[in-house]
């Protein structure tokens, strides 16, 4: 199966949607197809060994509508512009020419010139009205007439039969010599559609704004160090192996990582988050992010669509583009709404003509039907809120893969969590520094950095790491040896010293019973107790645990607040489980448990009837995150747990998860009363058109207005 995406322009309606998704449906080897109205844009997955890309593009083509050519995101954004731009320059001159022709008619305005024995005011009305109707309107009558040629019909049709019909009894009245002549009834009803349509697509790129931002994002060159010499580059021109200089106030080009040097960098544009980052030497540093302070040299390890920040770009894009499963809902009524509108139009003129005998009268009514119930409202209502959710999202450093992960969130009962590197940081870290009497506690690291120096275990970095950070350089260590299972020796200063386990001290016999209350006190915390001692005595205890992350308690707490029960998953014993989950306040604590086995844990609780979101980050938390009714990866994690998740936080933090949550529900919420009013606006409007209560000009500002409303309602998740 391959997977394109590609552009359709002429669309102008939900039913526009449905047909072009049945049309490519219906092409032999088509897998599946999504049609996003406010982008203008299809997804489509197909069997390459059965058809082609030029079969899906005739497919669309043929139904009367244009293929846009594959666009990358700054292009598209570009040929948004133009759409807004011509559509601008159409309503402009549609509004002040139908304009020309409503002040003439409504104020009665004779020249006094005769033009083949009718004033030359009626015939000024005349092509003004045609001008706008045929002309600048054009597109309703081609769409109409491609629909027809199959048979179907959509907003075009609509528009194009009410226009029409006013222009041409206009005209029969003009021939008849009749004192009724409603030329300006068509050109206003046109000029109004396009004016909404002008509206549409400037409201649609302000909901689309995220792409924009993003690609606003990056850097646009680079200071590469070649051959000793530093020159300028396109970011383009940027290759993997690259050394790139970056000073102060500047943005880093590319991923990378900090050769020589340290800063501080500002990553919210990926996290969300406002405090600055400090760098040094090996520490990963990323595209688009600014550098605050400091100068450094970085190694370029990730270009072009390599970047995190292309990903980000490519997961939003890709969300926009595809439904949320409550779209089908739209789908269903817009198969079939059009159709009936047309039925409804020719029963409201027969019905009306029969009563009064009024022609015109019955034109009229049937006119408004006609153009008040264009379904564009229908076909913007969860499309424009899904493009401002995920870009939202972006924002704030949470990457919502499709419309369906949004509507996922609206209902969550519980949040189970993975313990290791989710709720803590995944890495030990020294808690504890204890160091015996008469010993120091600078002695008691450097004599340990000293040993640990030489091995590779993840204590071991933990120990380096608390040295760096308090600036203690190791001692000398001679002689290095691994005792397996109990620790490392080595000599310094004729003394044999160690590094070992609480076991191994306690079989050299230099643990003193004075401290055996504070390892039992350590090891109730669930932290690792380090012993350092040498031939005679003990030098101190270090203790080593995997920190529970800052933010941990505060999102347990969060997620309580609004009802969602919490639960934490790990293969650690009961005694250590307990101990992280105690302290932020977990509800469930699921102890020993493999990590085959976590998929298992989500499907007895989705069994008993709770809806379920797992939040990890491991290569083994993968199963879990597919099997959970929503999965959060953290983007700190590996490239298989994100690509299972639903939900991707740039920032590993707890917090984000409820805001995750949050965001989801107000986008859902938002996409229902969408769909709640663009419905009512129909239902209501019909029947007051039909009774005669709205003329087509009202009618057509009151359709114009229903959609931008639609739009406007979907921004206001920006600011909930």
């Amino acid at each position: 199966m391959k997977k394109i995406t590609f552009g359709i322009s002429g669309m102008h309606c939900a039913s526009c949607v449905l047909l072009n998704e049945q049309a490519i449906k219906k092409v032999k080897g088509v897998n599946n197809a999504s049609v996003n109205f406010a982008m203008r844009k299809v997804s489509v997955t197909f069997d390459e060994l059965i058809t082609s890309e030029k079969d899906i593009y005739a497919a669309v083509e043929q139904g009367g509508y244009r293929v846009e050519n594959m666009m990358d995101d700054s292009m598209r954004h570009e040929h948004a512009q133009h759409e807004v731009a011509t559509a601008k320059r159409i309503a402009f001159w549609a509004v002040i020419l139908a304009g020309v022709t409503a002040v003439l008619a409504m104020a009665g305005v004779r020249f006094g010139i005769s033009i083949v024995g009718r004033d030359a005011s009626i015939i000024v009305q005349m092509i003004l009205s045609g001008v706008v109707i045929f002309g600048l309107g054009r597109e309703f009558h081609i769409g109409m007439f491609k629909k027809l040629q199959r048979l179907q019909a959509d907003m075009d049709t609509l528009v194009s039969i009410g226009t029409i019909a006013a222009f041409v009894w206009s005209v029969y009245g003009l021939i008849i010599n009749s004192t009724n002549s409603y030329f300006e009834t068509g050109a206003v009803v046109a000029a109004l559609i396009l004016l909404g349509r002008y509206f549409e697509a400037r409201s649609r790129g302000t909901a689309g704004a995220a792409i924009e931002k993003l690609l606003q994002l990056g850097a646009k060159s680079a200071k590469v160090v070649r051959g000793g010499e530093e020159k300028e580059v396109l970011i383009a021109d940027v290759v993997r192996g690259d050394i790139l200089r970056i000073r102060p106030g500047e943005k880093i080009p590319v991923d990378g990582e900090v050769i020589t040097g340290s800063t501080s960098i500002d990553e919210s544009m990926l996290t969300g988050e406002s405090m600055p980052v400090n760098k040094s030497a090996g520490d990963v540093v990323f595209g688009a992010t600014f550098n605050i302070s400091g100068s450094f040299d970085m190694k370029a390890t990730k270009v072009g669509s390599e970047t995190v920040l292309a990903g980000i770009i490519k997961m939003v894009s890709d969300a926009q583009t595809q439904k949320a499963p409550i779209e089908r809902l739209t789908d269903r009524i817009s198969s079939v709404f059009v159709p009936i509108v047309l039925v409804l139009a020719t029963a409201t003129f027969t019905v009306c003509f029969f009563l009064t005998h009024n022609l015109m009268e019955s034109i009229t009514r049937a006119v408004a039907v006609l153009v008040v119930a264009c379904p564009c409202a229908l076909g913007l209502a969860t499309p424009t809120a899904v493009m401002v959710g995920t870009g939202e999202g972006a924002r704030r450093g949470i990457l919502i893969k499709s419309g369906a992960s949004l509507e996922k969130g609206k209902k969550v009962d519980v949040v189970i969590f993975d313990k290791t590197g989710t709720l803590t940081e995944g890495k030990p870290n020294v808690t504890n520094v204890i160091a015996a009497p008469g010993m120091t506690e600078e002695y008691l690291i450097g004599v340990a950095f000293g040993l640990e120096g030489f091995s590779e275990h993840p204590l071991a970095h933990a120990v380096m790491k608390e040295a760096q950070k308090r600036n203690i350089q190791p001692v000398v260590v001679m002689n290095f040896s691994n005792v397996p299972g109990r620790g490392i020796s080595g000599t310094f200063n004729g003394k044999n010293i160690t590094v070992g386990s609480v076991r191994f001290a306690k079989e050299k016999n230099v643990l003193p019973s004075s401290l055996e209350n504070v390892i039992e006190r350590l090891e109730l915390e669930a932290k690792t107790v380090l012993v350092v001692f040498d031939d005679k005595k003990i030098i101190g205890l270090l203790a080593v645990s995997d920190i529970v992350k800052d933010d941990a308690k505060n999102a347990i707490s969060a997620l309580k607040s609004v009802g969602i029960k919490t639960a934490m998953i790990t293969g650690d014993n009961e005694a250590t489980a307990n101990v992280v989950g105690g302290a932020i306040g977990i509800d469930d604590i699921i102890a020993h448990v493999l990590p085959q086995d976590k998929a298992a844990e989500v499907k007895k609780l989705q069994e008993r009837g709770f809806k379920v979101v797992f939040v990890g980050d491991g290569i083994n938390d993968a199963p879990a995150l597919a099997q959970a009714d929503l999965g959060i990866a953290m983007g700190t994690g590996t490239d298989i747990a994100i690509e299972s998740g639903d939900i991707v936080l740039v920032k590993g933090s707890p917090m984000k998860v409820i805001e995750a949550i949050r965001l989801a529900r107000i986008t859902f919420r938002t996409i229902r009363q969408n769909l709640f009013w663009a419905f009512f606006y129909n239902v209501a409007a019909i029947p007051l058109a039909a009774f005669g209560f709205l003329n087509p000009m009202i009618a057509a500002t009151a359709m114009a207005a229903s959609s931008i409303s639609v739009v406007v309602n979907s921004l206001r998740i920006r600011n909930r």
